[in-house]
C-alpha cells in the first residue's frame, strides 16, 4: 500500500473535524485539494474511508482503522521533530500555544515578553473556547494550553500560574453601584448576561449561586467577553467576568465592579499539557517563563481601582 504522509495528515484532519470544509480551512488548502488527497488515499487503501449520511460524513470501519494509525504516525513524527529540536538547544524551535479567550487579554503581553527573551523560537497562538481547548488536549495537538479549570476527562499535567478573580460587573448608573457588601440574595432580582454553556466562567458562576441557594435570572447568552461587556454597558443586565478583561472599561469609567458578598470568586489560571508529552527545550523554557513571569506581566488592577466610591 503506497500512501503519503500528506494524504494521512489531510485524512486525519477531515476525520477529526468531520468536515472537508473545516479541514480545508485548518490546513490552508482548497476543498477540492482536500477531497483529492482523501480520494487518492482511498484508492491506495482499496476501500472507502468515509460514508455520507445526508450532509454529514462519518468514518467507515476501514476509515476508523486508518484514523487510528494516522494519529499514531502523526504523534511519532511530532515526537521526532521535538527530539531534533532538543538537539538544537533552547535558542531554537517552534511552539504551538492555545489559550482560552479570556486569557487573550494578557496573552499578547506574555508572548511578546517571551519572544523578546527567545527571539529564535517560533510561536503559533490559537485563541478559542473551552470546548475546543479540551479537544486539542485530547488530540495532543498543541504544546501547551493556558486555561481555567483543567478538564477532568483528559489525562493532563497542570500547574497554577496566576489567580483569576471573577467579579460582578454593572453599568456605572446601576442602583447597586457604590453599595458595600451587597447581599447575594439581592442579585436574584437582577437579569444576568451569560457566557455560553460549557464556559469555565459560567460554570463557576452557576456553581456559586447554587451553593448559596440563589436562583438567578438568565438573560442574553453570548460567546465573547467583549459582547458581554457591551451588553452590560447597554443596561441589558449584570454579568460575571474575569477581572483581567476589564482594564480599559474600568479606567474609562464605562463599567464598575459591584461589591457583592462572596465575590470576587477566586479561581486560577492553569498551564496545561497532555500527560506523557515530551516537552522540547522551547516548551520547557515557555513553561518556566509563564510560571515565573506571568503574574508580573498580567496582574489585574489593584483593588482600590475596581469599585466606585460609595455614593
Amino acid at each position: 500500500m503506497n500512501v503519503s504522509l500528506r494524504q494521512l495528515r489531510v485524512f486525519e484532519t477531515v476525520a477529526r473535524l468531520s468536515s472537508y470544509t473545516r479541514a480545508a480551512a485548518e490546513l490552508h488548502l482548497t476543498q477540492p485539494a482536500v477531497s483529492m488527497q482523501v480520494r487518492q488515499l482511498e484508492e491506495a487503501v482499496g476501500l472507502p474511508l468515509f460514508e455520507k449520511l445526508g450532509k454529514h460524513i462519518s468514518l467507515t470501519e476501514a476509515g476508523r482503522e486508518i484514523f487510528h494509525y494516522s494519529r499514531s504516525i502523526g504523534r511519532s513524527l511530532q515526537e521526532m521533530e521535538e527530539v531534533v529540536e532538543s538537539l538544537k538547544g533552547v535558542s531554537r524551535g517552534r511552539l504551538s500555544i492555545a489559550v482560552a479567550s479570556t486569557v487573550n487579554y494578557f496573552a499578547p503581553r506574555l508572548l511578546a515578553a517571551f519572544h523578546q527573551r527567545y527571539p529564535s523560537i517560533g510561536l503559533r497562538l490559537d485563541v478559542t473556547n473551552r470546548e475546543r481547548l479540551v479537544q486539542q488536549l485530547q488530540a495532543n495537538a498543541v504544546d501547551m494550553v493556558l486555561m481555567g479549570q483543567p478538564p477532568s476527562g483528559v489525562e493532563v499535567e497542570s500547574e497554577t500560574f496566576m489567580d483569576n478573580p471573577l467579579v460582578v460587573i454593572a453599568p456605572p448608573g446601576h442602583p447597586l453601584a457604590g453599595e458595600q457588601a451587597v447581599d447575594i440574595r439581592r442579585l436574584a432580582e437582577e437579569i444576568f448576561v451569560m457566557r455560553e454553556s460549557g464556559s469555565g466562567t459560567r460554570q463557576a458562576m452557576e456553581r456559586f449561586f447554587v451553593e448559596h441557594g440563589v436562583e438567578i435570572r438568565h438573560g442574553m447568552q453570548m460567546t465573547h467577553n467583549e459582547a458581554i461587556k457591551q451588553a452590560v454597558r447597554a443596561g441589558l443586565g449584570l454579568s460575571v467576568v474575569s477581572v483581567h478583561t476589564l482594564e480599559l472599561e474600568l479606567e474609562a469609567g464605562r463599567l464598575v465592579i459591584l461589591d457583592v458578598a462572596g465575590f470576587p470568586l477566586e479561581r486560577q489560571w492553569h498551564l496545561v499539557y497532555r500527560r506523557g508529552r515530551r516537552l522540547s527545550p522551547a516548551a520547557q523554557a515557555f513553561r518556566q517563563f509563564v510560571l515565573d513571569e506571568a503574574r508580573g506581566l498580567a496582574d489585574p488592577l489593584p483593588t482600590s481601582s475596581r469599585r466606585p466610591p460609595k455614593r
